[in-house]
């Protein structure tokens, strides 16, 4: 399980395949864990970086940080490892994160993918939900709370909470105060004044029933990036991937590989 120090936290990563590297970033409440079968299926033909961030999975968890932390740790990273440019994908919180790093940096990011993304927030769209809910929460636990949430950030939430269960929950599962540190990290973040400065060619990715950021989302992002495309998938919500697997990484191979 490797290690680097970025901005006097020590985050983990895991690093596997060769060629163009790829680097993963998760959403809120995640790890690196989320994507070990993409792992799988894409080492074969690119290096393939998966990060836990700081605050969530192996990687320390400070109590206060911010999404420019995030930003300057993926940048830290990429120096650590040597990386003159990659290709980015980031789902929700990890495209948010990846939107920063393309805009900081835009020379040395190939190709970005925006999974369920927005470009702009006065809070995470996870807290965001629960205080739209609020009463029909009240006086659930956080697990509780997302599971009774479930319905409105998915299409299948089902196969949502199997994929959870079979790859993310490998990973440190965040405790409420590390989720509420990890949610206070998004909180007023707008890149839309921003997003023309990225030159990656850039895929963005929603999911028509997605609850949380929605497509219109998506297409705005789309919209103010030079060289993008937007695809919306009809079965999905706020887990393309764990929604419409097949599809996703069919998608992201063909965009990436052409």
């Amino acid at each position: 399980m490797p290690e680097f120090v970025a901005n006097g936290v020590t985050l983990t990563y895991d690093d596997d395949g060769a060629g163009t590297p790829i680097i993963l970033l998760h959403g809120l409440g995640g790890n690196r864990y989320s994507y070990l079968e993409f792992i799988e299926k894409f080492k074969s033909h690119f290096r393939v970086i998966a990060l836990d961030s700081r605050g969530h999975g192996d990687s320390e968890k400070p109590k206060n940080y911010t999404l420019n932390d995030h930003i300057e740790d993926v940048i830290a990273l990429m120096d650590f490892l040597g990386i003159d440019s990659a290709h980015i994908l980031g789902a929700s919180m990890g495209s948010y994160i990846a939107q920063g790093v393309a805009i900081a940096i835009p020379n040395r990011i190939k190709k970005l993918i925006l999974v369920v993304a927005k470009s702009h927030g006065k809070t995470s769209s996870t807290q965001e939900l629960m205080d739209q809910h609020a009463e029909e929460i009240a006086g659930l636990n956080l697990e509780e709370a997302m599971a009774h949430l479930s319905k409105y950030m998915f299409y299948n939430p089902d196969a949502v909470w199997k994929y959870l269960m079979e790859f993310q929950m490998k990973g440190h599962v965040l405790t409420p105060e590390e989720q509420a540190a990890a949610n206070k990290a998004l909180e007023g973040f707008d890149f839309r004044s921003a997003l023309h400065k990225i030159t990656a060619e850039t895929l963005v990715i929603s999911g028509k029933h997605d609850g949380l950021n929605p497509p219109k989302l998506g297409r705005e992002i789309a919209n103010l990036i030079p060289h993008s495309t937007f695809v919306e998938f009809a079965e999905s919500g706020h887990a393309p991937n764990a929604e419409e697997p097949e599809k996703f990484m069919k998608v992201v191979k063909n965009f990436l590989i052409e």
